[in-house]
């Protein structure tokens, strides 16, 4: 039986932006998905970020500023549950979908070290793994398609519904639909072993970075850096100008390339 028949666990963060040094998560979930698509265990947050929530990630995630402090508990505790709920799933050796990790896994990270918290690698002892992310994986499968990789484009080509966009539950259970028809339809990326899909992903994420970095340039960029590490981008580095790989930004539709936001981004 291939990963895409059996348990996986899918999470999805909205933000109040784009950066993975400075956003803050506002929603997340964390849902347990069994073989058969239904969801076994579904957890939530609503969180005050501490810092207003911009009218352009509001606009987009439905979370406004007076939304989150009237009802969101506080950061620092949301953080905690949510770091402790996504090593516990890794720990137990579910595999872990996340529509473009390096934003989400990336952003988790840098929350928990912002309030003193370990981080899910920390309370591991080990990198985030194994991580499913339908993003790098459908670019990996079918590199020539043309047209957007939003989640909501990826939700069309491989007919999986998407009832509620931006609402952090149901891009999860979307995300996990996704991944499940990747793997119905190419059966050597099901057949692939969880611990080798991982490592088939950090060379795919690569390989699609210094794709897109070389197209930048070719386009008149000369100093694009697009992030290559996958699916977290290590903490100490830094980037004078990061390239959010085809940002679902407002009034352009959050193209997925490889760094997406999660406010704006291409979970939806």
């Amino acid at each position: 039986m291939g990963w895409h028949q059996g348990l996986l666990v899918s999470f999805d963060l909205e933000t109040t932006g784009t950066d993975v040094e400075r956003d803050r998560i506002v929603t997340a979930a964390l849902i347990r998905l069994d073989a058969d698509g239904r969801e076994a265990l579904r957890n939530t947050w609503l969180l005050d970020p501490g810092v207003p929530v911009p009218e352009e990630a509001a606009a987009i995630h439905g979370m406004t500023t007076a939304h989150v402090r009237a009802h969101g508990q506080a950061a620092a505790e949301g953080v905690e549950q949510i770091a402790t709920a996504l090593a516990a799933a890794l720990e137990a050796g579910l595999p872990l979908v996340v529509m473009n990790a390096r934003y989400d896994l990336s952003l988790l990270d840098r929350e928990c070290r912002r309030y003193g918290l370990p981080t899910p690698a920390e309370r591991l002892g080990r990198p985030p793994a194994p991580v499913i992310d339908p993003l790098v994986l459908d670019k990996h499968v079918d590199r020539y398609r043309k047209g957007k990789r939003t989640l909501q484009a990826l939700c069309r080509h491989y007919g999986v519904p998407l009832e509620a966009a931006h609402e952090a539950g149901a891009d999860a259970v979307a995300a996990a639909g996704v991944a499940r028809r990747i793997g119905e339809r190419h059966p050597a990326v099901a057949g692939t072993a969880l611990a080798a899909l991982h490592a088939l992903q950090e060379e795919a994420a690569a390989e699609q970075a210094a794709s897109f970095q070389k197209y930048l340039r070719r386009s008149g960029d000369p100093g694009a850096i697009v992030e290559a590490a996958w699916p977290l981008i290590p903490y100490q580095r830094t980037r004078e100008r990061p390239e959010e790989l085809e940002l679902d930004l407002p009034g352009q539709g959050r193209e997925q390339g490889q760094g997406q936001a999660s406010a704006a981004r291409g979970s939806a």
